[in-house]
């Protein structure tokens, strides 16, 4: 099922336009950032993380390395001290060739707060925003079902009439807007978007699918402009959107679904 068609519909206002982060930031009132949106850096690592941790192994590597030296025998602690000094060695080397695990054990170690209510109000949220967004920008539905494993109700569009279609310019400015609204609706609701990742990685897929080859520029150019008009389209109709989210929390059906944004519910 298709979107709407009328004069009303928001595809007149999918016109791309250069947009950068600080444009974003200030015509989104301060709430979509490089930060928020994840994509300003490794999970929010940042360079005093590692410069801490890096000083955490060699401060710990020496203690142990003179407690063994004090506690165990001569020849055996003198072992350990040589094993003990090769640890921030390799903290380093892993560090130089690899910093994603790094980062990633930093971010393993904070843990996520959230509780399960609030992490179905997160999905929930997430999803909406692209029902919302998707529908308004005339998608057709492809699927809609209740995800077995979150328990909510997840939305896919069609990205083209036929599999391994080449993507027009207007395609990919819809797609843009509708890869960006999940994100963009978690962070309107908690202030930092978590669940963005696999939009971003299907979003640059788009990019490659474009019938006019699309540099690196320009992407992130689409990526921001994407998360600016979803931003505008949920903010222009929040009440609609509040609506969504609550029929996702209750496993609404498409139909009724379609209702809530076309206003008929």
């Amino acid at each position: 099922r298709r979107g709407p068609t009328t004069s009303t519909s928001s595809m007149s206002l999918l016109v791309p336009f250069p947009v950068t982060l600080g444009s974003l930031e200030t015509r989104t009132d301060g709430k979509v950032t490089g930060e928020s949106l994840g994509i300003g850096g490794d999970k929010e690592v940042k360079f005093e993380d590692f410069q801490d941790l890096t000083i955490a192994v060699v401060l710990g590597s020496t203690a142990l390395g003179i407690l063994s030296l004090a506690v165990l025998p001569e020849n055996v602690g003198a072992t350990f001290t040589y094993l003990f000094a090769l640890v921030p060695i390799g903290f380093i080397g892993i560090g130089s060739v690899s910093p994603g695990i790094i980062a990633g054990a930093i971010v393993s170690t904070r843990g996520d707060s959230e509780d399960a209510e609030q992490r179905r109000d997160r999905i929930c949220r997430h999803e909406a925003g692209h029902f919302l967004c998707g529908y308004m920008c005339g998608l057709p539905v492809k699927n809609y079902q209740v995800n077995d494993e979150t328990g909510v109700a997840c939305v896919e569009f069609h990205t083209s009439s036929i599999s391994g279609e080449e993507l027009s310019d207007d395609a990919i400015a819809e797609l843009s807007v509708v890869a960006m609204s999940g994100s963009v609706a978690e962070i309107m609701g908690f202030g930092q978007a978590k669940g963005g990742e696999n939009d971003l990685l299907e979003l640059q897929n788009c990019f490659r699918q474009s019938k006019e080859f699309i540099g690196a520029a320009k992407q992130q150019d689409l990526t921001r402009w994407g998360a600016l008009q979803s931003y505008n389209m949920i903010k222009q109709n929040m009440k609609k959107y509040e609506g969504l989210v609550q029929a996702f929390k209750d496993k609404k059906s498409l139909s009724e679904c379609v209702s809530i944004v076309e206003g008929t519910a």
